[in-house]
C-alpha cells in the first residue's frame, strides 16, 4: 500500500465527496475535541456491504504494520525511521457517517462544516506532513522513486508476500449504486417529501439533505447562525419522519442483492482485505500492540 492518509482515502469517503457535496471550505482552526462527535445513530449504523470495506480504522492498522517493517528496513540501511502515532478508537468516522445527510451531534455543533479533527487525528496528520518533508535521500529509501518501492515494498511483501494490495473498485462501485438506488424506492422517496414539508413549515425549502449541506452559502470560513439553523431543523426533520431509518432498510435490502449478484467477485475482495488485516495483526501482536484489535472492532 503506498503512503496514504487513511482519512481522505476510505473509499466511502470518496463516495460521499462524490454524491453530497457536503464538504465546506476549510474553516479557521479551532480546538480539537478529545473524541469525535458524533451520534449514537451514526456509530450503530451497519450495511451489509461494511463487511467488504475497509475502515479507516483497519487502514491504520494495516500502515502500522508496515511501519514497524520499514522501521526495521530503514534502520539496515543506516537511517531512522519515526513510526506513525497510533488514532485512538474513538476518534475514527464511522463507516456511514453522513451517508443519508447531516449528523445530528455535528450538526448541531457544526451546521455542515465538517468537526475539527480529534487531537489524535490531528498528531497523525502532522507525521505525515513530517514525511513529505524529509530529505529526497530519506523518502527514495522508504518509498522509492515511484513512491510504491523502497522499504514500504520490502515490508509489504514481507507481510503479504506476492497479495496483491486492497481493491476498492467493487465496493465503491456497489455502494454508489445501493446508495442510489435505494434513494429511487417508493419508502425512501415517502420520507424524502416527508422530509421536504417539515423543512418547508420551518421556513427552509430543499429538496433533499444532500442538497441543504451542499449550498455554497455554507462555503465560508466559519459556520455562520443560518447554517446553523438550517442544519438543525434538517436533523430535526431526518428524526421526525424517520428518514434514516427508512433509508437504511430499503438499502440493506438492496446491498443484499447485489452481495448475492457479486458474490464471487466480493469474496475474492475480502479474502484479500482479511489476509492483509491478519498479517498485519500478527506484527503488531509481535510487537506488543495488541489493542490495534480494539480500533477495528469499535469501526
Amino acid at each position: 500500500m503506498p503512503p496514504s492518509r487513511a482519512r481522505t482515502t476510505t473509499a466511502l469517503a470518496l463516495l460521499l465527496l462524490a454524491s453530497t457535496a457536503c464538504t465546506a471550505a476549510e474553516h479557521e482552526p479551532t480546538p480539537a475535541p478529545h473524541s469525535l462527535p458524533v451520534s449514537r445513530q451514526a456509530r450503530q449504523l451497519r450495511l451489509p456491504l461494511d463487511a467488504y470495506a475497509s475502515t479507516v480504522a483497519e487502514t491504520h492498522l494495516v500502515e502500522d504494520a508496515e511501519d514497524i517493517l520499514m522501521r526495521r528496513c530503514m534502520t539496515d540501511q543506516g537511517m531512522e525511521w519515526e513510526t506513525l502515532p497510533l488514532v485512538d478508537a474513538r476518534d475514527t468516522e464511522p463507516p456511514n457517517l453522513r451517508r443519508y445527510g447531516a449528523d445530528e451531534v455535528e450538526a448541531v455543533r457544526y451546521g455542515y462544516h465538517p468537526s475539527p479533527d480529534p487531537l489524535s487525528v490531528l498528531r497523525r496528520s502532522r507525521a505525515w506532513d513530517e514525511r513529505e518533508a524529509l530529505p529526497a535521500e530519506v523518502r527514495r529509501a522508504a518509498y522509492g522513486p515511484s513512491g510504491k518501492g523502497g522499504c514500504l515494498k520490502a515490508a509489504d511483501r514481507q507481510l503479504v508476500g506476492d497479495t496483491a494490495p486492497l481493491d476498492f473498485r467493487a465496493f465503491n462501485q456497489l455502494t454508489g449504486t445501493a446508495l442510489e438506488t435505494s434513494r429511487r424506492t417508493s419508502e425512501v422517496r415517502d420520507a424524502l417529501r416527508r422530509w421536504h414539508t417539515c423543512m418547508a413549515k420551518a421556513g427552509f425549502d430543499y429538496p433533499d439533505p444532500y442538497t441543504a449541506a451542499g449550498n455554497k452559502r455554507w462555503e465560508t470560513s466559519e459556520t455562520t447562525s443560518a447554517e446553523r439553523a438550517t442544519a438543525r431543523a434538517d436533523v430535526a426533520c431526518q428524526k421526525s419522519t424517520g428518514l434514516v431509518k427508512v433509508w437504511a432498510a430499503a438499502e440493506t435490502r438492496v446491498q443484499h442483492r447485489l452481495i448475492r449478484q457479486n458474490a464471487d467477485r466480493l469474496h475474492k475482495a475480502k479474502a484479500r482485505k482479511d489476509r492483509w488485516l491478519s498479517a498485519a495483526r500478527r506484527v503488531l501482536n509481535r510487537e506488543g500492540r495488541t489493542h490495534h484489535q480494539h480500533h477495528v472492532s469499535d469501526q
